[in-house]
């Protein structure tokens, strides 16, 4: 009795993992929000055309930020700090990250755009 509990559920265990094997292989990973949404082509060149420009821009920025903030902490720790100076960096980062997410949210919106744009269109075809 116990020999065929311990085949029926070690072929319950076997068929659980072929199960889950063959599921795996058949997923697509999922890198962003735009592998579960259904692009046309030309939405996904339009998107790609978007990150393009929107990249580069995004990488000067944060390259900044990083400069800033480094100067920053010398300042901070600098055996005499000067607040003022504090002060002006803190504003000049504060500033950049308003930008940051300014431009991050434009990038949203003209790519939700362009895909909605031609959503509605290929709707009315």
């Amino acid at each position: 009795m116990k020999d065929i509990f311990l085949i029926l559920l070690s072929a319950i265990i076997i068929i659980q993992l072929a199960v889950r094997l063959i599921a795996g292989i058949r997923q697509k990973p999922i890198r962003g929000y735009l592998d579960l949404i259904s692009l046309t082509d030309e939405q996904k060149r339009q998107v790609e055309d978007i990150c393009k420009d929107f990249l580069p821009k995004v990488e000067g920025i944060r390259q900044s930020l990083r400069q800033k903030r480094l100067h920053l902490n010398d300042l901070l720790f600098a055996e005499a700090p000067d607040k003022k100076m504090i002060s002006g960096k803190s504003n000049e980062i504060s500033a950049l990250q308003a930008k940051l997410e300014q431009e991050v949210i434009g990038h949203i919106l003209r790519k939700r755009n362009c895909s909605t744009r031609n959503r509605k269109k290929n709707s009315i075809k």
